[in-house]
């Protein structure tokens, strides 16, 4: 058993890696300064039971190198488990903090996906941010659920042509992880995140929670108020879910 094998907790079926924010983008440019690549899932309670229901998603998902936690009802699960994770590890917030370091190593960035100009707008704010960050490429292509084969291989001949070292996959779940696994084997040594809405928040169109509710665990509540057509009915079905995956990982514990 490697190091990274040693400090996974399973939740529902799922390896999450116990390292906190520092650790992973540490791992992250460590392998990059190697020549290796990955795959990151930030992964929350939606794709817990996403992984719960549906073998094909939950296979997935464990095809990532990383899978780290990105809720805290993950976090609720693994002390409860027995096994505490050191803290959430946000893909909203390794938007930014990998892309800052990216800039101080000299590292590209591919932010492909986002909702209309989110992608664009987002390569602009970076390049505000991080002045010496190379931006290798932008697009925002409009995929099937699930995309097509010649979906695919157009989004991965514009990919790979620029050959850079992290690429942001803004589609959503779990339709940004079937452009990855189709990436990924174009791209060995670079490092690959599907990364929700956070192009949206960094471009300033979707506002974020307050600090204070995202580190409480409620960052849920201010998403579903904002987006309450879109996002009501799928936290409403996660509720219940979150109830079942506490107590099971009770009954784990005990």
């Amino acid at each position: 058993m490697g190091p990274l094998e040693s400090q996974r907790v399973v939740i529902e079926g799922l390896p999450v890696v116990r390292m906190c924010e520092a650790q992973v983008v540490d791992k992250i440019f460590g392998d990059l300064s190697a020549g290796r690549g990955g795959w990151i899932v930030t992964a929350n309670l939606d794709f817990m039971q996403r992984a719960s229901e549906d073998p094909g998603a939950r296979d997935l998902y464990s095809g990532a190198d990383l899978i780290v936690a990105d809720g805290a009802p993950l976090l609720w699960a693994a002390r409860l488990m027995g096994c505490p994770l050191p803290e959430r590890v946000a893909g909203s917030d390794l938007v930014w903090v990998l892309a800052e370091r990216a800039a101080l190593e000299n590292r590209s960035l591919y932010l492909l996906g986002g909702d209309g100009e989110d992608a664009s707008a987002a390569a602009e704010e970076l390049r505000r941010r991080f002045p010496r960050l190379k931006i290798a490429g932008v697009s925002s292509p409009w995929l099937s659920l699930p995309p097509t084969a010649a979906e695919l291989a157009a989004v991965c001949e514009e990919v790979v042509a620029a050959q850079p070292d992290l690429v942001y996959a803004g589609f959503g779940s779990p339709k940004q992880e079937l452009v990855i696994e189709a990436l990924r084997s174009d791209l060995p040594s670079a490092w690959l995140m599907g990364c929700g809405i956070s192009l949206g928040f960094v471009a300033g169109t979707v506002p974020r929670a307050p600090r204070w509710m995202q580190k409480s665990g409620v960052e849920w509540v201010h998403r579903m108020w904002t987006e309450p057509r879109r996002l009501g009915p799928r936290y409403m079905r996660n509720i219940p879910y979150a109830i079942r995956l506490l107590w099971n990982a009770r009954s784990r514990e005990s």
